[in-house]
């Protein structure tokens, strides 16, 4: 009797464990019911080539002002002959290109492409967006295979391409960018990450099943371009230090990791070190990544790491950094004067993804109990091997609960994924996701997380400083506690996510303090604030 009676504890606390609570943070596919029909394409019947494999990623941005962010996709395409190993027998009908959907505000959003000007033709890598010339429009740049764009924001729902006026010429296959004011002159530079020096008429095809890897193609140097506040940019590449490295760059990020006031530049890189170029103030910047540890793999390897994101995940006011990666995915806990350490298997993260290769991630408080998590998404590296997501709640203290399996089905659904970016686009106070599927359709995940936990999102609106607020430092203080957090402009693999800046308050019904240390230099203090909204904080 008492053998029956272990075994129904047993099975009752299995089900117990395999129903969520009502407060477990959940996602539901919204790609349906927000009219958005994106489908990637690699341009080629089956992968074949290192360039279909890469994939592409996408940038959340208020083009027209209306308080909803909007979004922007990029996109392969079958280019010309003798680039694929495998051609596609018919040519789609339209041509794969770039989107750009508009938010409708309700839920929805309306394909406005043609009319904006941005199919850009090109076999699209990433984009990343930011007011380059403080007219108060957001403008678009985009990456590629062959070039890159540089798009104005006409301000009346069009974009001008502005390549060769604004002096920014990248050649060969840029990828992973980012925006930066690295002077702090009140105007956003451009740091341009490169990948490999691709040729499509090599076909060392070592394994029976494999195609030529990044290893087999040149190296190349990423670009810093100089904003000149006049509407062009300068190339600095060489003058800044930064084009004495060659690297294979997949993912490219800035903030001011040490917090000396100067944002920092980080890239991942493809079976390359990382490097992490140090701003010295003199529009110069020194490589440091292998003296603060942040230049290998947990086996002190090169490995293919992927997308990187600056957030302070353990609650001490420093920004840390996670790195996605084909192995082991990377936590690295800044530890000030002593560099960084890795705590991703202590954390709870590295075991749990080491069978899966990551790509596109985002560090958010997706349930705004006042802790980070942070979601990944995977897919196969050679091959179109679809696997699962993951989802790692926050404790707070650099330790995290996997609870990928509560989330909701849209996590459990296998996809091969590539870039992610992530927004509130429905201004609920929950950060969403959307993610690039290589060779099929794209997916949105509205958070759908249901509690009594309270959040703010702030926008930032620079005078002297750049208008978007790029690297503003924002200090919040709340129900005793104190999070920090910096305004980026292009992270995590191939994309760019909402600018505006989301803190989750848990129980707490106000914001005692919020602190705003701009770019400027200025520091700007409001207290006393009401919580569940967007606040807009404009630089004195």
């Amino acid at each position: 009797m008492k053998s029956r009676i272990f075994i129904l504890l047993v099975l009752s606390s299995s089900l117990l464990a395999q129903a969520p609570p009502s407060n477990t943070i959940r996602f539901e596919d919204a790609t349906a019911k927000s009219l958005i029909q994106f489908t990637h394409s690699f341009g080629a019947q089956k992968l074949g080539s290192l360039l279909e494999s890469t994939g592409s990623g996408c940038v959340w941005f208020d083009f027209n002002n209306d308080g909803f962010p909007d979004l922007y996709v990029a996109s392969g395409k079958p280019l010309g002959e003798g680039i694929h190993p495998y051609p596609l027998k018919q040519l789609p009908a339209p041509p794969p290109h770039n989107h750009l959907y508009r938010n409708n505000g309700n839920g929805t959003f309306t394909d406005v492409t043609d009319q904006a000007g941005v199919a850009a033709n090109v076999f699209g890598t990433a984009a990343i967006a930011a007011d380059y010339d403080n007219d108060g429009f957001v403008d678009l740049f985009v990456t590629s295979y062959g070039k890159a764009i540089f798009y104005h924001n006409n301000g009346n729902g069009t974009f001008t391409d502005v390549t060769a006026k604004s002096g920014i010429d990248v050649e060969g296959w840029s990828i992973s960018s980012t925006w930066l004011d690295y002077d702090r002159d009140g105007c956003v530079d451009l740091f341009v990450g490169r990948y490999v020096k691709f040729d499509p008429k090599y076909r060392n095809f070592y394994p029976a099943d494999n195609y030529p890897g990044p290893l087999d193609y040149a190296s190349d140097t990423n670009r810093l371009y100089h904003n000149n506040c006049n509407g062009t940019f300068t190339d600095v590449t060489d003058k800044s230090g930064i084009g004495a490295y060659k690297g294979r760059t997949m993912g490219a990020t800035a903030a001011d990791y040490d917090g000396d006031g100067y944002p920092d530049i980080y890239v991942s890189n493809d079976k390359t070190e990382n490097f992490l170029f140090h701003n010295k103030h003199d529009g110069t910047f020194q490589e440091v990544a292998g003296d603060l540890g942040v230049a290998y793999g947990q086996n002190g390897e090169s490995t293919s790491a992927m997308g990187p994101v600056f957030a302070d995940v353990d609650g001490d006011a420093r920004l840390d950094l996670f790195v996605t990666d084909s192995k082991y995915n990377r936590l690295m806990r800044n530890a000030g004067a002593n560099g960084f350490e890795d705590i991703g298997p202590a954390s709870g993260i590295s075991q749990a993804n080491a069978q899966y290769t990551s790509w596109g991630s985002g560090v958010y408080d997706f349930d705004n109990d006042g802790a980070l998590d942070i979601m990944i998404f995977h897919g196969g590296l050679v091959h179109l091997v679809p696997q699962e997501q993951s989802l790692f709640r926050g404790l707070g203290n650099g330790k995290f609960v996997d609870v990928s399996r509560q989330a909701g089905a849209v996590l459990e659904a296998k996809t091969v994924s590539r870039g992610a970016c992530f927004a509130d686009y429905d201004n609920d106070g929950k950060v969403d996701a959307f993610v690039v599927n290589l060779g099929a359709p794209a997916t949105l995940l509205r958070n759908i997380t249901r509690n009594n936990n309270h959040w703010l999102t702030v926008k930032l609106k620079g005078k002297k400083s750049n208008r978007d607020g790029i690297g503003a430092h924002l200090e919040l203080l709340a129900g005793g506690r104190k999070q920090v957090a910096e305004r980026t402009a292009g992270s995590g693999y191939l994309s760019q996510d909402d600018g505006r800046v989301q803190f989750g308050l848990g129980s707490s019904g106000k914001v005692d303090k919020l602190t705003v240390r701009w770019p400027s230099g200025q520091e700007q203090v409001v207290e006393s604030l009401a919580v569940d909204r967007v606040l807009t904080v404009e630089e004195p």
